[in-house]
Formats: C-alpha cells, structure tokens, sequence
C-alpha cells in the first residue's frame, strides 16, 4: 500500500501513485521495517530535480520495479527540503562509501535505520557505468541475507564515523591575516575567463562570492573586486539567467554560464539578489541592476504566495523534458515577433542551429551591444517573447514554505532594496516575515515547512538561524524594536533546543527521535549552514547589543572553518563581519538624513541602530554614556567596544564610512 497520498509535500504527492509500497520517513515505516525484518530502501529527493523524475518513471511507476522493492525492502521516500536532518545523515554516509553525492539519492539501510550501502541515480537497464536497478535490489538483498559479517562491517564503520565528535579547538588567533590568506586562496581559484569557480558544472556560490568582496575591501584588492564584478555579469549574460523572467537556475552544466540545469530554486536567488545589488550599488552598470530587478519580478510573479511568503522551487522539466519551456527555435522567434525578430535574435543570441539541442537558450554572451533606442524597444519584445512562453505549459512549483528559505529571501529583499532605493522590497519581506512569524511559530519555536495549512514542527536550527539573520536585517532597515526582540528570541531558541555544550549547533532540536545520530554539519552545502548563518547573526546582534560570550562562541565556529576555510565561508563572512564590520547608532529628533546615508552602507560591514530611547542601549554599549551629546541628530560610528564623538553632518558620515576609513575618535 502506498501511503504517500496524505502527505503535504509536492514531491511525495507526486509518488503517491506508484506501485511502490512506500511510506514517509517517521515512527511507523521504521517499526514496520523492525517488525517484518526487512532492509530499508531509502529514495530521497526533491520536486525540481531532475534526475528524480528520470528514475521515478523509469523504476518506481513500473510495476515489475515496485514488485521487487516491495518484496525484499520496507520502502521510505523522504524529501530533502523538508527532512534535511534525514538528507544530512544519510548523504554523509553516502560519501563516507566514497561517492560523490547527489539526487536521488538511494540508500539501503538496515531495519534500524542504520546505513550499510548507497548510490545516486540507478537506471533501469545498466548503462552510464551503472549496474541496473533491479540488480542492484537483488544483489543488496541476497548480501543482507546471506553475508550478515559483511553487512555488519559496513554498518559498524558507517555509524562510528557518522557518531564521531566534531572536535575542533576554539581559535582565539583567528583574525584579518587568517582571513586574508584564506581570501588570497579563493582568488586563485576563480575563473578569470568566465567567472565563478574554475571548471564545470559552475554553480554560483554565493557565499564565496560575498566573502570574495569581503576580502577585496579588507585589503583594498581591486583585482579581486573586478573578479567578483566579473563573475556576476557573466552569470547575467549566461543562459543560467532568465532574461525573459528574471531570476537564476541551478547551476550551468558547461563551464561557460550558458546551459542551465533548468530548476529554478528560491534560496539561490535569495543569495544571489543582494550580490547583485552590490555590484550595481558600486558600479551604476544596469546589467547588474536589471540582474537584481529580475529576481524580484520572477519572485513576485512566480513565487509570491497567498500570505506573503515564498513557495519552494520550479521543476526543471516540463511536457516530460528537461528545460522545454524555456528554450527556443528560430522559426518561433520569427512567428511571435515577425520584422522585430532580427534585433532579438542578435542580442539573445538565436541561431538557425540552436546552441543546445538544436534549440536556443536564450544569452548575451556575444559581442552585440543594443544602443538605447534598441535597449528601450527590446523591453518590449521580451514582454511579447514571455506572453508566448507563458502560454507553454509551465514547469510545476513546490508551493511548500520552508522557514529558513524565506529568511534567506528576507534577508535579499531588504538588503537590496535598501541598496537600490526599493523602499517596496522591504515591504515584501515585511509581509514574508509576518507570515512566517504568525503561521509557523508554536511554543517559541519555529516550524520548517508550511503547505495547505500543515506545519512540519519544529523546525531546524537552520530555520531559527535563518530567521534571526532576517529579523536583524529588518531591524536595520526600519528601526522596529519588535525585530530586534525577535532576533534575541531565536537565538534563545538555538542556544536552549539546538546546541552543544560548545554553542555548536546541531540541526535538530534537543526532542529528535526518528534518527540514528543527531547530525551537527558546519560545512555549507547550496544555502549557509545553521552555524554559518548563526556566525553572521550572532556577531551582528553582538554589535547592536553586546553580551558576553559572543566572541568565544565565535571562537569556536574558526575553530571548525580553519579545518576547510572555503568549505565554510558562511561562517567566515560572520567573522569578517566581526572583525571590518561598524555599528551604525543613529539618534535624535532629526535623524532621517543620517539614517538615510548609514543604509546606504553596503550590508557586508555595517549594522545600524536607530535609537529612538537611550534606555534601548545594553547597559555595556559604549554610545551609552554619550548618548546625551546625540543632539537633535547625530551618528556614532562603533567599531568593537570604540565609538567615535557625536557626527551630524550626513557629509562627514559618508566620508567616515568610506571603505579607506577606520576613524571611530
């Protein structure tokens, strides 16, 4: 029987008509499997993946597949967006076996969830360098049956590497030449011929690129900016890029930007949003700032849900193929735009050929540069080229709400409305924010995943991460104390439920009792890791209102990202934040022009309080006791436990923020 059919995730609803026996992860498939005394077959996926769909028709909608999984496993099917701890776990596993990774993601495991044996991608008939599917069922039963010994080897050495404690020692020195070496390290393994990381598939890692500006302003590398600038643009020019649409795929399969993985997922346009808002806050190219308006349009025409927050994704595939709505012949160009289609053609790149199965993915990596009068008419033929490819049947949305993405989407909105004067932006993220805080929060924790009314509590220490770095970024942006309150409450939160006697977070709160270890992964993945977004909020929330304890804490955290610097750059953008960042205090009557300029500041290194009441000041910080010299308006520029004397011109304030300034006297 299959019992996917209740379930609120898109991706196990779309499973809830194969002829597989399966279950959801939790309590009763685990004791079925004790109590029939079968191995568990594990298949983890998610809605916009690809190579799922493949294997899914493939094998698990044909009934000859699903009579031998049925017969020899208890079958589980989890989705990775709404179980990361169970991903986490297993996919672990999976590379200690010495895989690569990826999904879906298969693994056998004994009937007490323990890991003995795993791949990827199976195809039905052997082919890739890959045995069939159905053999592979076959083979892992026949050794779970007949070579106990063997099984107990893998199974014994997968749990002690997966119990093991992450030991890492509190780094103390941890400081501007550590993190300069390690930036130096990043530089050198960018792409100076297309950008991003060196290779293929290029995907755009959004963290190493933050902490490559980081690193460019902290040691004035205008080398380093110019890759950082570089690498945007190219991904912009790329077929990775909407330019119908807005917003980003995956990643890029070639090492050139240009054909796409097609799924279209929130947490990288979240990150990607902000970045480019950087870019164009610094240079004025409107290549940068139409890459940032493009993700808000996608996001609010595709994305936005009844509410106010973020759905999950977009499938790669559509009609059954990969990436067809998205792609172009010639003769179809020339239909929808006639005598206009000579222009388009040569700016997005359409050939007789096509540049992928001969079809097009529509880029501007050519040397054809539109003049103004060209830029201004072309506006409308990507809107006639849109209305078309609307009227194609659209890949699926995941309108599953996940916490901690809408954070990172949160964080995006208002990052790069303040960059680029959206006030509106900020708005949007209010009301994602809202939803979240009033739909997904019971007993002061949060919930992870919301569809149709259904919550998936508690959520993760990822979503309370997440969800602190927003509350802060809104606080900056608008002074509401409700926001800084909040930020204090989800820490309170991490620090009780979710971490170690170290302050290293866990993924799952202190109450998980479905899993065979209880994951503590510091290493980021697609998004930040829970102690990577931690890192950064933690050393923010440190600067608006010291306590102690936060420089140990983030002590700890170099501690375990000096073992892989760039494996961890969530959490190094946290201690650059902590070293180069300021604290922004702004107050008095008069202090809208202040505000004005101290959030205009590029959000890697600034943090802002408006203080409307000196008694909202810790008792510690060191505005306190010269607060009363604010004036009718006046900023005080902190670095550490030093604040310059009171600033009211909005003039001097900018010369002071400037990237060569380090004056707090």
């Amino acid at each position: 029987m299959n019992r996917l059919g209740d379930q609120t995730s898109p991706y196990l609803l779309q499973h809830s008509d194969n002829p597989v026996d399966w279950w959801p992860w939790g309590s009763q498939a685990l004791a079925e499997a004790r109590r029939v005394g079968k191995p568990i077959l594990l298949s983890v996926g998610y809605a916009a993946c690809h190579w799922c769909h493949v294997m899914a028709h493939e094998s698990f909608e044909d009934a000859a597949t699903a009579a031998v999984m049925n017969e020899l496993f208890v079958n589980i099917k989890v989705d990775r967006e709404e179980r990361p701890d169970v991903d986490q776990i297993y996919m672990q596993a999976l590379h200690m076996l010495g895989e690569q990774g990826g999904w879906p993601l298969t693994m056998f495991l004994t009937p007490e969830a323990e890991p003995i044996w795993g791949g990827t991608y199976f195809p039905k008939t052997a082919q890739f360098g890959r045995p069939a599917f159905v053999s592979v069922l076959k083979e892992v039963a026949r050794l779970v049956r007949e070579e106990p010994v063997r099984i107990a080897h893998n199974r014994n050495a997968l749990l002690q590497n997966l119990r093991a404690t992450v030991a890492a020692s509190p780094d103390a020195s941890f400081g501007g030449q550590w993190l300069g070496e390690v930036g130096s390290a990043l530089k050198r393994a960018f792409d100076p011929v297309s950008g991003g990381l060196k290779g293929a598939p290029k995907f755009p890692n959004p963290m190493l690129l933050e902490f490559l500006w980081r690193w460019s302003q902290a040691q004035g590398d205008a080398e380093a900016e110019a890759l950082f600038q570089f690498s945007l643009e190219q991904m912009a020019r790329g077929g990775i890029h909407d330019h119908l649409g807005g917003g980003f795929a995956r990643y890029s399969v070639d090492d050139r930007w240009l054909v796409p993985h097609f799924e279209k997922m929130l947490y990288d346009n979240a990150q990607l949003l902000p970045l480019f808002a950087l870019a164009a806050s610094q240079t004025g190219h409107t290549i940068f700032k139409e890459a940032a308006e493009g993700i808000v349009s996608w996001l609010e025409r595709e994305m936005h849900m009844p509410g106010g927050a973020f759905a999950a994704s977009l499938d790669a595939d559509s009609e059954g193929e990969e990436g067809k709505a998205y792609v172009w012949t010639e003769p179809e160009i020339d239909a929808i735009l006639g005598s206009d289609a000579a222009l388009f053609k040569a700016v997005y790149g359409v050939t007789p050929g096509g540049n992928w199965e001969s079809h097009t993915i529509l880029n501007r990596q050519n040397d054809f540069v539109p003049d103004p009068r060209q830029m201004t008419k072309l506006e409308g033929l990507r809107e006639r080229v849109l209305d078309y490819r609307n009227r194609r049947p659209q890949p699926a949305r995941d309108d599953k709400i996940l916490a901690d993405w809408n954070g990172l989407v949160i964080v995006g909105l208002v990052r790069a409305g303040l960059l680029l004067d959206r006030p509106d932006w900020v708005e949007t993220a209010q009301g994602a924010y809202r939803f979240i805080n009033e739909s997904m929060v019971r007993d002061g924790l949060l919930g992870h995943s919301w569809r149709d009314g259904r919550l998936l509590f508690p959520g993760f220490a990822t979503d309370h991460a997440a969800l602190m770095l927003a509350a802060l970024t809104l606080y900056e942006a608008t002074g509401g104390a409700r926001y800084l309150d909040d930020a204090v409450r989800w820490r309170t939160a991490l620090k009780d439920r979710y971490a170690d006697e170290s302050g290293l977070l866990f993924l799952v709160a202190d109450s998980a009792d479905d899993l065979v270890v209880r994951p503590r992964p510091t290493m980021d993945e697609a998004t930040p890791n829970a102690n990577g977004l931690y890192a950064e909020a933690l050393a923010r929330l440190a600067a608006l209102a010291p306590f102690e304890g936060a420089g140990e804490e983030l002590s700890m955290l170099a501690g375990h990202a000096k073992v892989a610097p760039l494996n961890h750059a969530s959490i190094l953008n946290g201690l650059d934040f902590h070293i180069h960042g300021a604290a922004i205090v702004v107050a008095g009557s008069e202090r809208e022009a202040l505000l004005a300029v101290a959030r205009s500041v590029p959000y890697p290194n600034r943090t802002i309080m408006e203080l409307r009441d000196v008694h909202a000041l810790a008792a510690g910080h060191p505005v306190r006791a010269q607060s009363e010299r604010a004036g009718r308006g006046s900023a005080f520029i902190c670095r550490g436990q030093a604040c310059s004397l009171p600033i009211s011109d909005p003039v001097v304030l900018v010369e002071l923020l400037s990237p060569s300034s380090d004056k707090t006297n």
